[in-house]
Parts: structure tokens; sequence; C-alpha cells
């Protein structure tokens, strides 16, 4: 909503045909200061959710190869706590950024 009034601020500014050009530019670099990268740019998006990802599945990856790489079923397989640290905050992470944001109710 706030992207699409930012766009629409930027149309109404360059179709004003009595606006000084300094006037003009200066009001378009504010538009456009207020378009974040985060807003704007899907891709940073997209990396984090696939770092994430890539995170989460090397993590079951590493536990998996431990565990078959124990051979004696009399042994007590020791785990890194650090695998258990990253794939539950990558999981955590992911959830967050996934979860739709509540919305607020203008009024």
């Amino acid at each position: 909503m706030k992207m699409q009034a930012l766009h629409n601020l930027e149309d109404m500014i360059k179709k004003v045909p009595e606006l000084p050009e300094q006037t003009r530019s200066m009001l378009l670099g504010e538009v456009k200061e207020a378009k974040s990268p985060l807003q704007t740019d899907k891709m940073i998006y997209r990396l984090v959710v696939s770092g994430l990802v890539l995170a989460i599945l090397a993590c079951l990856f590493f536990t998996f190869y431990i565990t078959l790489q124990n051979t004696d079923p009399a042994t007590e397989i020791k785990m890194p706590e650090i695998f258990m640290a990253i794939g539950s905050a990558a999981v955590g992470a992911l959830a967050g950024l996934l979860a739709p944001s509540p919305s607020r109710a203008d009024g």
C-alpha cells in the first residue's frame, strides 16, 4: 500500500508542468529515498531465505552423515550441539520471515 502511494506520488510530481526543475528533482529524490531496498528489492529477501534453507539442509545432512558413520550400534552417538543450535535458529528465522505480518487498521 505504501509503495503504491509512493509510486503515485512520483508520477504526480513528474506530471506537474509549473513545478520548477530544481524543486521537482528535490522532491523526486525524497520519494526515492523513502523507497528502501528492503521493500523494493525482492532479491535480498530471496537470498536470505535461500541462505536459511541452505543452513537447515546442511545441518540435516551433517547430522545424518555423522549418524551413518557410526558402525557400532552399541556406542552412543555424540551429536555436536552446534548443529542443533544453527538448525533451530535457522528454522525460527525462516518461520519469522515467512509468517505474514499483522496488518494495522488505519483509523
